[in-house]
């Protein structure tokens, strides 16, 4: 095991792993950004580095900045998280080269799932399920034309390095196409520096499902169930939840299945998170994230698994818990990302929290860094912290939601939390009926007052 993991982040991801290295007996370290002096997870860590100003480009995204503070401090491995460098190949083959564990996957399937148009290629050599699309990059409008006749509009243009919904463009007809790939790569370029682009079949009312694996590196793998993610604003998740109501036993089995099969053959080492579009009782991947994902405390709370933990673990040459029959689903579990932002326009909203009290009781867990009279600096993400509720069933899980949003209080910033409340309170969402569109639709018809 590790002597002491240095955190390559910020945040409640931050404080998450540090809770997890301390569960574990390992001494951490946290980095922070000069805006970041008196967060949480630097008051609570065994040591702290000061890495840089606010900009990311020169603290959590600086590596020379985060090996100096590894050697510094003897760190043997780092946890990045998510975002920043936890998808970044050169950084773990960086850290490898200074002998300091990454606690993550093998840079060779950071690097292929990174590449959305190799990540595409591979799930098809693995036996996963995919869009109808591409081969492989598309360059010119000749191109795509050929490949849009093929499969059927309406197609959907993708940056080949992109993310977040940025390089993403929909042509509905063939007037449409032109337009659109010239649209999506110059917004590729600019988001990736890669204007490569590829196209897929559009589809009109998918879910999105994702499901959480876990390796050992040697060709063990399991899965954990799926979330489904289906409510979304730009392509960003607002709500996740499990089981989805939208997947019966067979289909969960049978998906399942394929994933962790898949990752045996590639002996992928801990945990990812393998992304599908599902509709009409189909699958189609549409990407894999290598790393622990935000919504990560969902498939906790259903499984009893710790998956930091896990992470960890594997990182160290570890073994999988439990095998695949041993896993054991239990309940049912939703997520609300509550963000520092105007609940009907999303502006961000930076500030010093005035007074913050956090739900409690049977079944609810919060995931927050913050606390009464910490300020939100402006240069990151706007995410508060999540919200978690488990019940035994769906509806009660909902029930306790509800409870749990109306006794959360976080004055001082404007919040997601009335979208929330509007949300467990209508007979869609109560009923399991929406898709990926569903969200936007709601918001663009002023289901929160003003139209987005």
């Amino acid at each position: 095991m590790f002597d002491k993991v240095l955190i390559a982040n910020r945040g409640e991801i931050a404080l998450r792993v540090l809770r997890a290295c301390k569960e574990l007996g390992i001494k951490t370290v946290a980095v922070h950004s000069t805006a970041d002096a008196e967060a949480m997870h630097v008051k609570l860590a065994d040591e702290s580095v000061c890495i840089g100003p606010p900009a990311a480009r020169d603290s959590y995204l600086n590596i020379p900045q985060l090996i100096a503070a590894c050697e510094i401090t003897g760190a043997d491995a780092v946890h990045p998280g998510y975002g920043f460098l936890s998808e970044n190949a050169r950084f773990a083959e960086v850290l490898a080269d200074h002998k300091i564990t990454f606690i993550g996957p093998k840079a060779e399937h950071i690097r292929t799932m990174g590449d959305k148009i190799e990540a595409k290629r591979t799930a098809l050599r693995l036996g996963i399920p995919c869009v109808p699309g591409s081969d492989g990059g598309i360059t010119n409008d000749d191109e795509a034309k050929a490949v849009a006749r093929r499969i059927g509009y309406p197609v959907l243009i993708k940056a080949a390095a992109g993310g977040g919904g940025r390089g993403m463009k929909v042509a509905k007809t063939e007037d449409d196409l032109s337009t659109a790939l010239a649209t999506a790569r110059t917004e590729a370029k600019a988001a990736f520096g890669d204007d490569a682009v590829y196209i897929e079949k559009y589809l009109e009312k998918p879910r999105h499902i994702e499901i959480q694996v876990l390796g050992d590196g040697r060709g063990g793998a399991l899965h954990l169930g799926e979330r489904d993610c289906s409510l979304q604003r730009r392509h960003q998740k607002v709500w996740e939840e499990s089981p989805s109501p939208a997947l019966n036993a067979a289909e969960r089995a049978r998906i399942g299945d394929i994933v962790a099969k898949a990752m045996q053959e590639l002996q992928y080492l801990g945990a990812g998170t393998i992304e599908f579009l599902y509709e009409n009782g189909e699958f189609y991947f549409i990407e894999m994230n290598t790393r622990i994902q935000v919504e990560h405390p969902v498939t906790e709370m259903i499984t009893g698994i710790d998956l930091v933990n896990e992470q960890i673990k594997l990182a160290a040459g570890g073994r999988l818990p439990l095998t695949q029959d041993e896993v054991q689903f239990q309940g049912h579990a939703i997520e609300c990302r509550v963000n520092a932002e105007n609940p009907a326009t999303f502006r961000p909203s930076p500030g010093k929290i005035t007074y913050f009290h956090p739900p409690g009781g049977l079944g609810v867990r919060v995931d927050s860094a913050v606390y009464q009279g910490y300020t939100i600096p402006p240069y990151y993400d706007s995410l508060v912290g999540k919200l978690i509720v488990h019940g035994r069933t769906r509806t009660e899980c909902l029930m306790r939601l509800r409870r749990a949003l109306d006794e959360f209080v976080i004055d001082g910033v404007e919040t997601t939390l009335p979208l929330f409340r509007t949300l467990v309170r209508n007979p869609d969402i109560q009923n399991g009926e929406y898709d990926i569109h569903w969200l936007e639709n709601f918001l663009r018809n002023g289901g929160m007052g003003d139209p987005v």
